[in-house]
Formats: structure tokens, sequence, C-alpha cells
């Protein structure tokens, strides 16, 4: 067939491309062929921007049982038990249709860890969405609640608990939100199940739902911008069923504690397409289908529309001959239909046939091991020259009390309880910590063990300093882990930028990657596996670049579990780590000033990973009564949040520094704010010296009011209630609807 450029136009594809899929195939290619290639050499499923730079992240570990290339990572964490967790994207879809994209995209995490053998225990979402006021904010709004809803009408369905997450508003996400959902299970580590097709004549099964015309193209559709025609997607966008991936869930559980299963491959981006050819590839299979018995809810469906759809709830599997009926009769008993449609081969081919006529025949390597791989060309913005400096003289003086009630009130820092609400956070007594009083806290049953995630990203910070952003973004994700009484052992990232073909857009990323590795190095905390999402901008405008790290840490006795607020009166009240003066990128240029300049807070490896040690093992020893780290908003909102949920407990603190304004809201990284028994105070101290991490105690927790004071003179003294008010109620304010 002759293919046109706009043809390749509408599949993604440039000439180049097109010219190598002709030496791969030695001919023209068929519309399914070109169809599956577009899909499999999409930037959603290649990386082809990204393959060369994710090479210099640390992946390997002592705790590591599978790094990237699976469906999802694993790490060991005792008792012969794996986590088993990963991080997703579905950013255009949610911005396109929100409560779909936002609900299968928790659907299609949620499928990548139990494709693994893991039982998903937990859920966390990282959103960023536009200023909820202002030109965009009725947009911005109903996204947002779209948003929202999907995540919890999806997880809530399904029975696994929303445990954490955060959401932040900023400019440059109104016209393209992100949505990054994590998923963390629960594995026999000697278990674990891989997706790859192997044994001649193994049959190739497909369960779950029947594949419609949702999605077709979605994977295409991830790897380009927007524009005011976006809404004319809709169909790119997939529909999820929480009812019917419960079932899944469990008959693939099932099926994987016996013997019969050889692999599994979620059908997600790319759709049948994707899991057929990388099943193939890891096992250096060939895999060959007939669409015709590819269960279908709509007629009239040609092979193209088939291999491309993006239908939620697909699973493809490979199992030993011979043990059909058993596989069968498990499907069966959870209501679902076991398609064979196909057998392993030897030849190392995706076959397609329609009614056995050969529609698409395709070397697994060509689709899945030989797709273009870029080396973008780099170049440093030139907004950096003149936003690296700040000139404090010149800010306009704000009353700190005044400062401090707009801060809590702006809807980054504020309460997200309006959000977590909608979720179901404690569904399968898992759950230890209450949402929104530290990281994520799910215990692990039958033992004596907990699971601390947390996920970060500040894209002002990497807009300002890629390279330090991303370190600041690991350090925090770990610190929170640490906060609530964890040791980091594993993460996971999710990688946000703009159009990577623009250089200070492939500069922004490369720089990303490089710090996010020195971290990794630095912390000792090896990534298992993530997701890219690129070409993130509406009309030419880019989002702030915007990596979200998952981090994962273990507690090993969860009655040690620690959360961010005060407990008891007259508890000492330490600050570990310094204050070095640092306002750029902070959440009090941008709130007070309207400012987003400077450059990001320093951050030296050493001191953090000193910083985090104290802390994971005071808490082991049942000397932090609470914990909580210093990051948006700096000290004065650290102890403004240390002080809610309490039942009105205040506290009085001296600071000690010269400038009100810079001791209360720098954003100064390796810092957390503890309580502590009075007679543990000593010993906690003596074990921060030890570990040359600067300590003292600045104030008492106690009274009904946080009174601040610099250098001895107050500068703020305020009502908990009163702050508190301000902080719990500021989202519900935008939304009719108020969570109950």
């Amino acid at each position: 067939m002759t293919i046109d450029q706009a043809a390749l136009d509408r599949h993604g594809l440039t000439r180049d491309e097109y010219d190598r899929i002709v030496r791969s195939l030695e001919r023209e290619p068929t519309l399914t062929e070109l169809g599956i290639f577009s899909v499999m050499w999409s930037e959603h499923c290649s990386y082809k921007s990204s393959r060369i730079h994710l090479r210099k992240l640390p992946t390997s570990g002592a705790r590591v049982l599978q790094g990237p290339g699976e469906n999802a990572g694993a790490v060991d964490i005792g008792d012969g038990l794996a986590a088993v967790f990963k991080i997703e994207s579905h950013n255009h879809p949610s911005f396109i249709e929100p409560y779909q994209g936002a609900a299968t995209g928790v659907g299609g995490i949620i499928r990548d860890i139990f494709t693994m053998g893991a039982r998903p225990i937990a859920l966390l979402n990282a959103l960023r969405f536009g200023p909820l006021d202002g030109p965009h904010g009725a947009r911005t709004r109903r996204i947002v609640e779209g948003v929202v809803a999907g995540i919890g009408g999806y997880g809530n369905s399904i029975g696994i608990a929303t445990v954490g997450g955060e959401i932040a508003f900023e400019e440059p996400y109104a016209g393209n939100p992100l949505v990054n959902v994590l998923c963390l299970g629960i594995a026999e580590a000697r278990a674990l199940v891989k997706g790859t097709a192997a044994g001649a004549g193994n049959p190739v099964y497909y369960v779950g739902a029947k594949t419609g015309r949702d999605g077709i193209h979605g994977a295409t559709m991830a790897s380009a911008e927007f524009d005011d025609k976006s809404a004319e997607k809709r169909p790119a966008v997939q529909v999820g069923d929480p009812f019917m991936e419960k079932l899944l869930l469990e008959a693939c559980l099932e099926l994987m504690k016996t013997d019969a299963l050889i692999g599994v491959q979620d059908m997600g981006a790319a759709g049948l397409t994707c899991s057929t050819c990388e099943m193939g590839a890891r096992g250096g299979a060939g895999v060959e289908i007939d669409v015709q018995h590819v269960p279908q809810r709509e007629s009239g469906m040609t092979p193209y529309e088939i291999m491309l759809s993006e239908s939620q709830e697909r699973m493809l599997l490979v199992v030993k001959k011979g043990r059909e009926a058993e596989v069968e009769r498990i499907f069966d008993k959870w209501d679902l239909h076991a398609a064979h449609i196909g057998e392993v081969t030897t030849d190392g081919l995706m076959r397609v046939k329609d009614r056995g006529q050969v529609v698409a025949e395709i070397p697994n390597t060509a689709l899945v091991d030989e797709a273009p791989v870029y080396d973008r060309p780099t170049r440093r913005p030139a907004y950096l020259d003149h936003l690296n400096t700040i000139d404090a003289a010149s800010l306009a003086r704000v009353e700190p009390k005044d400062a401090l009630l707009e801060m809590l009130g702006s809807p980054t820092i504020a309460s997200k309880r309006w959000a977590y609400r909608q979720y179901d956070t404690m569904v399968r007594t898992n759950t230890i910590a209450l949402a929104g009083m530290t990281a994520g806290v799910v215990r692990v049953k039958e033992t004596n063990r907990a699971l601390a995630i947390s996920t970060d990203g500040n894209g002002r910070y990497c807009y300002l300093n890629p390279r330090r952003g991303a370190m600041l973004a690991l350090a925090e994700a770990a610190r929170n882990v640490v906060c609530a009484g964890a040791v980091p052992i594993g993460a996971t990232n999710c990688l946000n930028f703009g159009n990577p073909e623009r250089p200070e857009i492939m500069w922004q990323f490369v720089e990303c990657v490089e710090g996010l590795a020195e971290g990794c190095r630095a912390l000792d905390i090896p990534i298992t596996g993530g997701n890219v999402s690129l070409y993130n901008e509406t009309d030419g405008k880019a989002i702030y670049p915007t990596p979200i790290i998952g981090v994962v840490g273990l507690i090993d006795d969860a009655a040690r579990v620690v959360t961010r607020t005060f407990k008891r009166e007259a508890d000492s009240i330490v600050l570990l780590g310094e204050d070095r003066g640092e306002l750029g990128g902070s959440e009090y240029l941008r709130t007070m000033h309207g400012l987003v300049r400077g450059d990001a807070p320093e951050l030296d490896f050493a001191r953090e990973r000193a910083l985090q040690s104290v802390v994971s093992q005071a808490a082991a020893a049942g000397l932090l009564q609470s914990a909580h780290d210093c990051s948006d908003g700096g000290i004065a909102v650290t102890l403004a949040e240390s002080c809610f949920d309490t039942g009105g407990l205040g506290a009085t603190v001296d600071l000690d520094a010269v400038s009100p304004d810079i001791a209360l809201f720098s954003e100064s990284a390796s810092r957390i704010v503890v309580s502590v028994n009075a007679a543990d105070e000593r010993e906690l101290l003596t074990r921060a010296a030890a570990a040359g991490i600067p300590a003292r105690r600045i104030g008492r927790v106690g009274g009904s009011r946080l009174q601040i004071s610099v250098q001895g003179q107050r500068a703020i003294d305020i009502a908990i209630g009163e702050a508190e008010q301000v902080w719990a109620t500021t989202l519900e304010k935008y939304f009719k609807r108020v969570a109950a």
C-alpha cells in the first residue's frame, strides 16, 4: 500500500521512521502493521527520546528483586515477602475526559501490580492543576472534580485504599493537568510473575472485558501536544469498569497459585499489540493470534481496531499446554470468559490473522528492541539568566501573621481533606495512619511490619534548577517516609515534561534525570521502575518540568509509626537541621509576592542521609512523639500543621534568625521538626550531635495558640482554631459539592 504524509501524520510517524519500518519488514507495511508500529514506536511506549538517559538511573540494590523492564518493580521486605510498586501517568486522557481519564489511570496501575502476582493494598496519587480561580478557574474546577471523583470511584469500587498523595495548583498546569497514580502490592518474593511468552505450542489466552473502539491510538494521543481541538480526542480515552477489574484481579491471583501459568501481561497502552509483542520479545519467542477469537463488544471491528484498542480490564496470558481446562474453569468461576486466541511459536514473529488470513507479521524485536532512539539536542533555557536571582530588599514587607494565614489558605498548602474524604482510605484494614497525618502507611499482614509510601515533586524548583529540583523531590519523598518511622528501600518515578523536540525542554529532562541519578546513588535508594510522560503542553505552553518521585520505606515495628501532629502538653519541640535563609522557588514568594524566581534550595546529601538515619532510628527506639518535614511554606507552615488535627493543641517557639520573613518561610532542605517527651530530649540531641546534624530545642507544645518568636521578638501569635479553620476549609469553598 502507498503511505502518504497525511497518513504518517495521523499515526505520529516521521518519514524517516516509516523508511525504517520498510527496511525492517523488507516491504511496505499493511495498514494494520502501520498502526502497530505507530503505537509501539510512540513516545509513550518506546521512550525513544528518554531511553538513553534513563540508563543513568541506578536500578539495583540489596533488596531489589525486580527492576525496570517488567510490569512493576519489586523489593524484598523480609519474611519471604516482596513489596511490588510502580507509578504511572494518565495526564492527557484526564484533560480530555477527567473522570474516565483518572479512573482508568487507577485501573491501569492496579493491573500492573497484580500482573506481577501481588495483591494491591494501597494507592497514592500526585495531581497538578491550574489555579482554581482566574480566567481558567471554571475549567480547572471541572477537571479537579472529575479527576478526584474518578480516582475515588475506581479505587473505592475495587476495594483498594487510597492512603496518600499530594495536590498542587500552578498556572503552567492550567492547560495540561498531571494525574500520576502509584499502586503498592504485596507478593511472595519467590512467586513473582513475569510478562513472558515461552514454550512452542503453549496457548495464548485473552481474559477480561470485551474489546471496543475506545482508546484506539491512546498511546499516540499521549505522545503529542494538546491544542484547542483536544476535546475531539475523547474517543481515545478509555472507559473503566472497576467491578470487572475486581473479578479479573481475583481470577488472575487464583490462577497464579497454580503452576499452569507461563506469563501474563496487562493490555495497557497499545492494548493487545503491546502485550503480544512485549511478551514474545521477553521470552525470545513468537506469538500468533487470530483476531476472530478476540471477544468484541462492537460489531464490524477491523483487525486494525482490535489490535490498537485500549479497552480496559483485559489481560493476555500464556499457559501450559494441556492445562487449558483448568485455566478456563478458574475464569468461569469468577464469571469471566477466557478466550483461546493463539499460540506461542518459535519464529520470533508477532503474527496476526483474521479468520486465518495473515494481516500483520512483524519481528517482535523490531517493535520492542529496535524502536528509534533519539539523542535529542539540548539547550539551557534563556529565562534562567534573569530568574535565578532575588532582590530580597525590594520585597514589600508583609506582616508574618498575615503571610501565614494567606499561605495556609493557598490551595497548594491547604488541607486536601475535600479530596481524600472522597476516597476510601481504610478498606481492607491495612491502613495505619489516617490520610493527611503522615506518609501513607499500611501494615504488612501476618507480620509486625509496615510500609510507608510518599510521592513528591516541586515543579517550581525544577523550573528554576532542574537538576537540584529532582534531587529535592527524591529527598523530600524519602524524608516523608522517614518521618513516618520508615527506612527508604526503593523508589519509582513519573517524569512529566513538555515537548522533547524543543532543546530547552530536553535540557530540563536530562538535568532532572542526572540529578535524580545522583540523588539515588547518594541516598542508596534504587529506582525499580516508572514512567515517562512527554508532550505535556497545550498551544506551545509547557508544564513545569515535574518529576514525581514515589519512595517506599520499611518499618520493622508497625507499633512505632509516627505522625505529624503534636501529642502532649509540655513535650519538647526540636528542630533537626538548619535554615540557610533560602526563599528561591518558595511558596512564600509565589503566594505573597507573585514571584517564581531565585534558585532551588541547596542540598547536602551526606547531611540529608545522616538526618534521615537519625530520625528513622529515633522513631524505631520510640523517642519521637511526632515528626514533620519542613517543605512548602517553611517552618511556620510546618509548625502550624503540627498543631492541626490535635483538638487545638498549640506551641510556643523561638527561632534563631535575623529576618522574620526568611526565618519563618525559608524552604531550606534537610530539616525536620519533631516533638519528644522532655525526658527524651537529651537522648535525641546526643544522637543528632553524633551524626553531625545541627539540632536544638526551639520550643514547647502546649496552650491553644501558635506563638512564634524570632530572636526573642514575637512574630506570630494566633489561635490554633483560627489558623486551622483557614487551612481546613480552603478547597471546600471552591466546590459546590463538599465531601461528607
